[in-house]
């Protein structure tokens, strides 16, 4: 064969074929036996390649599977470029900006759920209806539902951002509606009875969880370096998840929470423990080392003492609310409340908590700036 046809290198026994794809100039290279029935099947591969091109029918990887430039190509094809192709990368593209914990859930979902149902199916392919009927037949709740689509709602959205896609199916299948479960919060003789059932260590943990407003995650991984018992507060900076230590969840949530006088006896209770020989506040008194996650809590602190107080069960949440409840009960400020539970605003706070406030409680920022004036000239007296 000429060594000079149009597209076709030859090198030894290989041989780089060039055209132009997409309006990129491609060059593959292809192992070649020095024989002119070889040359002549060059010929007729790069022919066949350019009339695929023309047609709109000329599959990258077909031709050239282990080439990186096919794969490349791929992304921007949505006619061959599968969804489980695009969620992968996703995945891979978000490593370095989410937490653990965050990577954890969005695995599970795309592999155990994504996937197998969608992952063989071209991006083109996808429409509205397929995915509201598919989340129909889902055994979950609504909330859990929202969850798993999270993925492939972004993965699309970053294609039609990128142009790739000229229309978005996911922007026409609305998130579930989320029935907001009411809160259960105790009595200040329910409190009295759960404390009553428990001490030493677990007995400042769940005290201190009833009145400082805290997440189970936060109060795990507080350090006594967040400690202020001089000034009266502490400061909320990290959270333990699935024993993994991370920033709060989220900006909000990293906050100074003044101490209740229950919160302060707590912790100073708690100093004979851990005071001297830890840098985390709270421990597993059966293994004397710190909480590995919330679950253990849930099921050898807190599930027995509601038992032997003879209370139903309410999870380990409702600390949370009880705190939010009797604040607002007796008059403290919605905003300056919010900020204490690690909301952006109040908006949460009144949502939630609404039945609760005080009616006699006037909104506004100059309730919470005295406070925080208060408080700062105490830290300076």
């Amino acid at each position: 064969m000429d060594r000079g046809q149009k597209g076709i290198t030859i090198r030894g026994n290989s041989a780089q074929i060039a055209f132009t794809y997409q309006g990129i100039r491609c060059r593959e290279t292809i192992p070649l036996p020095p024989t002119k029935a070889a040359q002549k099947e060059l010929v007729r591969m790069r022919q066949a390649i350019l009339y695929e091109i023309k047609m709109g029918t000329f599959d990258y990887g077909k031709h050239f599977p282990h080439s990186k430039k096919a794969k490349a190509l791929r992304k921007t094809c949505p006619d061959h470029y599968t969804i489980g192709e695009g969620l992968k990368d996703w995945l891979q593209r978000g490593q370095g900006k989410w937490q653990r914990s965050t990577i954890r859930d969005y695995e599970s979902v795309i592999f155990h759920h994504l996937i197998p149902e969608f992952g063989n199916l071209p991006i083109s392919e996808l429409t509205a209806i397929r995915v509201k009927k598919w989340l129909a037949d889902l055994p979950c709740k609504n909330k859990r539902k929202n969850n798993i689509l999270t993925p492939l709602r972004q993965l699309y959205e970053d294609l039609y951002l990128d142009e790739v896609i000229d229309r978005n199916p996911l922007a026409r299948v609305k998130n579930l509606p989320v029935k907001t479960r009411e809160p259960e919060p105790f009595t200040a003789d329910e409190v009295a009875r759960i404390l009553n059932q428990l001490e030493g260590q677990e007995r400042n943990l769940i005290q201190f969880a009833f009145w400082s407003g805290l997440r189970t995650s936060e109060l795990i991984a507080l350090r006594w370096q967040d400690v202020d018992l001089e000034h009266d507060r502490i400061y909320v900076r990290h959270a333990n998840v699935r024993g993994h230590l991370k920033g709060t969840k989220t900006s909000s949530g990293s906050r100074e929470v003044a101490l209740q006088p229950q919160a302060r006896e707590a912790l100073l209770n708690q100093q004979t423990y851990t005071g001297q020989n830890s840098a985390i506040v709270f421990h597993d008194s059966r293994k004397n080392e710190p909480w590995k996650n919330d679950q253990a809590i849930r099921k050898t602190v807190w599930t027995p003492a509601l038992r032997r107080a003879g209370l139903k069960y309410r999870n380990p949440y409702q600390t949370r609310h009880t705190f939010a409840s009797t604040l607002l009960s007796r008059g403290e400020n919605p905003l300056w409340v919010a900020q204490q539970m690690g909301h952006k605003d109040w908006g949460q706070i009144r949502k939630i908590y609404g039945r609760w406030i005080a009616p006699t409680d006037s909104i506004n920022t100059k309730t919470v700036a005295n406070k925080s004036s208060q408080r700062e000239h105490h830290g300076r007296s």
